[in-house]
């Protein structure tokens, strides 16, 4: 397996984060970093002691849940909880943040925002990040990258393939399947 980079390993975080996520309309995950050290992490989900979405259903208000905490704040409130300041850090976001957590991640001091998905991204907030000097960046997630079975995936993919072949398989039936193959593990699989 080869090393990921760290935007990959941060925004890994994240999207570990998000599978932490109370919400069923959209998991969120973010982790805030300060010289490639995470220093809190937070995803969307209810207040603690307040019931779940996953359990309730979500509280809707003019087309938001208002049940949940997002993740960027819940990150940036674990912040001021335990006393580490987030000014000057950067945020590794599994979502474009959405305009109410754009100001509190730019009223924090938040310095980079990585984000892994675009997802109803507001043109003011990218206005507001400009003028704060925010610089904010698209990280495309790679989830292959941290697959720990990747390489055993592929043997088997590529076991598989030697034995459609010689069972018969023609080129034209295998080669749709090998693309998707490729796309999956990111190589060839041939045998």
């Amino acid at each position: 397996m080869e090393r990921i980079t760290w935007d990959q390993f941060f925004m890994a975080q994240s999207h570990l984060l998000a599978m932490r996520s109370t919400c069923t309309r959209l998991a969120v995950g973010a982790t805030i970093v300060r010289e490639k050290r995470i220093i809190a992490g937070g995803y969307n989900g209810s207040i603690s002691g307040d019931e779940h979405c996953t359990e309730n259903g979500c509280y809707v208000v003019d087309s938001h849940c208002v049940r949940t905490v997002h993740a960027e704040t819940n990150a940036l409130l674990q912040c001021a909880k335990y006393g580490t300041p987030a000014n000057g850090a950067d945020l590794y976001v599994t979502h474009f943040p959405c305009l109410p957590c754009t100001k509190t991640i730019i009223q924090a001091g938040i310095k980079n925002v990585y984000y892994a998905k675009d997802y109803k991204n507001n043109p003011y907030a990218m206005e507001l990040f400009q003028k704060a000097n925010v610089q904010v960046a698209h990280i495309p997630f790679d989830e292959a990258k941290i697959d720990f079975l990747q390489d055993e995936k592929y043997a088997l993919t590529f076991e598989l393939f030697k034995k459609l072949r010689e069972l018969g398989a023609s080129q034209e039936e295998l080669i749709p399947l090998e693309e998707k193959m490729h796309e999956l593990f990111g190589k060839l699989v041939q045998s």
